[in-house]
């Protein structure tokens, strides 16, 4: 057995923690600091408790809150730049996936050491960076315990930087600032995490019993806690509960990549922005289903832990698992159809196109998706 594991250096879990952002940055020799963030955290007052430990403790703060979703090169270069003019020294990604994979980028190509175009792939950034410290304010991507940062090219593309460096030094999970979330994000965000511990546990390269572990604890508390999330959104119980379940997915699948339900969704989400989590779950129950001959084990053991006591043959719980997802979405309120979102059969084939850019994706999928594969399960989708 022979694999690599790499891992967030600090997790600091606590409520009303984001109080002690100051504090935290203090001690990772912060003197001047970007945050990091978009317009909805901002207006939403969600930085409102951090702010003043910054003032008490003299450190200048700068706030860059113009992160879009699925952000493109243009955001980034954008905060690279201010980052350099302000001579930031720290970088705090505060927000969902696209705020953190946006801090990522600056922590480490603000030095001036590395351009963006160069490090796409595989171990292409090389370091150094700035300190780095990641807020997650929704339970989805696992950006905080991930080393990847994913950037929009084109319309049709994304492209990620997947580097050890990009590992923040400390990720801090305070549930109390995902109170807040709109119904609609909390389960989109929620089944977002559910796919990664899902397509870490089942990936055809790198899977590892540490990835493996994590993953099941993932789906447990994501699964035991997504109902309850959606529909009571002030229980902090199972705010904090599923923030845990999606940092741990994040780190299963920086050490167990994702695959094919990833290399489907990107191309909804650059063509037709649909939020990442929801073009995830569009597309997972037809993606499981096609794995279905040589994954159902797999995914009968996880379905034990989704959905207790399920009967039959593997093949039988694994199908059970499978119809189950393939309603969840409905369940809690969310498009289920890819129709319902504006795409349409004329579509098909560009997406399946654009689905096959994805190999780095493409490659970790348990059964090997063509292009004409691609095309049936959006067709299925719709």
């Amino acid at each position: 057995m022979q694999f690599d594991f790499h891992s967030t250096r600090s997790i600091l879990v606590q409520r009303g923690g984001s109080a002690q952002l100051a504090k935290i940055a203090q001690e990772q020799g912060a003197t001047k600091v970007l945050i990091v963030t978009d317009p909805g955290v901002l207006s939403a007052g969600l930085l409102e408790k951090a702010l003043p430990q910054f003032k008490e403790l003299h450190i200048p703060v700068h706030i860059f809150s113009d992160v879009q979703a699925d952000p493109p090169v243009a955001v980034i270069e954008q905060a690279v730049q201010v980052a350099q003019e302000y001579q930031a020294d720290c970088v705090i990604g505060f927000g969902g996936g696209s705020s953190m994979d946006v801090a990522k980028l600056v922590a480490l190509l603000s030095l001036g050491k590395e351009k963006l175009a160069d490090i796409y792939g595989i171990g292409n950034a090389k370091g150094p960076r700035l300190p780095l410290i990641l807020v997650p304010t929704t339970a989805g991507t696992g950006s905080e315990a991930t080393k990847s940062s994913v950037v929009t090219v084109s319309e049709s593309e994304k492209k990620g930087v997947l580097s050890p460096h990009l590992l923040p030094d400390v990720a801090l999970l305070d549930a109390e600032l995902t109170l807040g979330l709109p119904a609609h994000v909390t389960a989109a965000t929620g089944i977002d995490a559910m796919v990664h511990a899902i397509e870490a546990f089942t990936t055809k390269h790198l899977k590892n019993p540490m990835a493996d572990c994590l993953a099941k604890e993932a789906l447990r508390l994501l699964s035991n806690n997504l109902h309850r999330a959606v529909t009571s959104g002030d229980d902090i119980v199972a705010r904090e509960n599923m923030l845990l379940g999606a940092c741990l997915g994040g780190m299963a699948f920086t050490n167990a990549p994702v695959a094919g339900v990833h290399a489907l969704a990107y191309p909804i989400g650059a063509r037709f922005h649909v939020p990442h989590g929801l073009s995830n779950s569009l597309v997972l129950a037809p993606v499981m289903r096609f794995n279905l001959d040589v994954a159902h084990a797999m995914y009968a053991d996880l379905g034990q832990i989704i959905k207790p006591g399920l009967q039959g043959s593997t093949m039988e719980q694994a199908t059970q698992l499978v119809d189950y997802l393939g309603t969840l979405a409905g369940e809690l309120g969310l498009p289920t159809q890819l129709s319902q979102v504006g795409i349409a059969e004329k579509d098909i084939d560009q997406l399946a196109q654009d689905a096959m850019l994805q190999t780095r994706l493409l490659m970790n999928s348990p059964r090997e998706i063509k292009r004409q594969d691609a095309a049936a399960l959006y067709r299925e989708a719709l």
